[in-house]
């Protein structure tokens, strides 16, 4: 390992620090188990999400430029974004700034408006809490460091929509050995697999979860959501590993409303990718927040040996 990702700058985004925060406090933990140090982005802004890029994308691609401009004042050239979301539109304002001069444009004009300079493309990479551990650590790293094997927990690994899409913005996958896969991804299974997990074949794993429509069409989403949490029980799935914390509140809030509202119950339960690694190298389950799921995985872990 070349020691590029043993510190780089982090950017929690919203989510991480609202539902979505046993991931924050998992990943930070997993990071800090193995080595690998991020120091926050001061004074972050949310990244436009999905409200802002509906309104006017151009406003969007600013939002998330002025993260990467904190980032590379900070005298980082790297932000690792463990939010699919955030690190969607990361890379996607980076794209549009090298490609599209009326963005590069906006951009140019809101910076002076708001009294800072413009990011310039190029200048910082924006990486996934996947890349992080993967390039950070790798497979053999993680190896060395398990003390409580994974072994006999079947894994669904379920990347979402966003990670992975559109493929124009990712220009470091598709490249071969070693890169991630836009087709079929599996950074989150060779690092579980590395940490002793039995992946199972989950064919719905880049399959949308609804995020977006949750509150416009709950049914919709909830059926959606049904679809993912039924497909991976028939694949023989104790739990579904997640990296998004949109995907992940889904699948939890849909799995109870598809009980309620169609009387479909499931028991495949959800955690963080970030929470199963940290459970296999020593960590409790507090530590990584498994407390703070809705998703009760306690007794499941219990039995398998992953907790007390």
């Amino acid at each position: 390992m070349t020691g590029k990702y043993d510190k780089v700058a982090y950017y929690p985004g919203c989510a991480l620090e609202g539902t979505g925060h046993a991931y924050n406090r998992s990943t930070k933990a997993l990071g800090d188990a193995l080595g690998l140090q991020t120091v926050e982005l001061e004074n972050w802004n949310c990244c436009g999400a999905m409200e802002v890029k509906n309104v006017d994308p151009k406003i969007q691609t600013y939002l998330s430029a002025r993260n990467l401009t904190i980032a590379e004042d900070m005298g980082f050239d790297t932000v690792m974004a463990p939010c699919n979301g955030c690190y969607h539109n990361l890379k996607k304002a980076e794209y549009d700034l090298a490609h599209d001069p009326e963005s590069k444009s906006v951009n140019e004009r809101l910076a002076g408006k708001a009294g800072h300079r413009a990011y310039e493309p190029g200048h910082v990479e924006t990486i996934h809490a996947l890349d992080w551990i993967k390039q950070g650590i790798g497979e053999e790293g993680l190896k060395a460091k398990v003390k409580n094997s994974l072994k006999g927990l079947k894994v669904a690994n379920y990347y979402g929509c966003m990670y992975t899409r559109p493929r124009h913005i990712f220009p470091e996958k598709d490249r071969g050995p070693g890169s991630e896969s836009t087709l079929k991804p599996h950074f989150m299974d060779d690092l579980l697999e590395a940490a002793g997990a039995e992946n199972v074949e989950y064919p719905l794993k880049t399959s949308c979860c609804g995020g977006a429509h949750t509150l416009s069409d709950s049914d919709t989403s909830t059926r959606l959501v049904l679809n993912l949490l039924e497909t991976a029980e028939a694949c023989g799935a104790d739990v579904i590993a997640t990296e998004c914390p949109t995907c992940h509140s889904g699948l939890e809030m849909h799995q109870m409303r598809a009980e309620k509202v169609f009387g479909k119950k499931t028991s495949v339960r959800i955690l963080y990718f970030t929470q199963l690694l940290g459970l296999a190298l020593g960590l409790s389950p507090r530590k990584v927040g498994v407390h703070e799921n809705f998703s009760d995985a306690m007794p499941m872990l219990k039995q398998k040996g992953l907790a007390r």
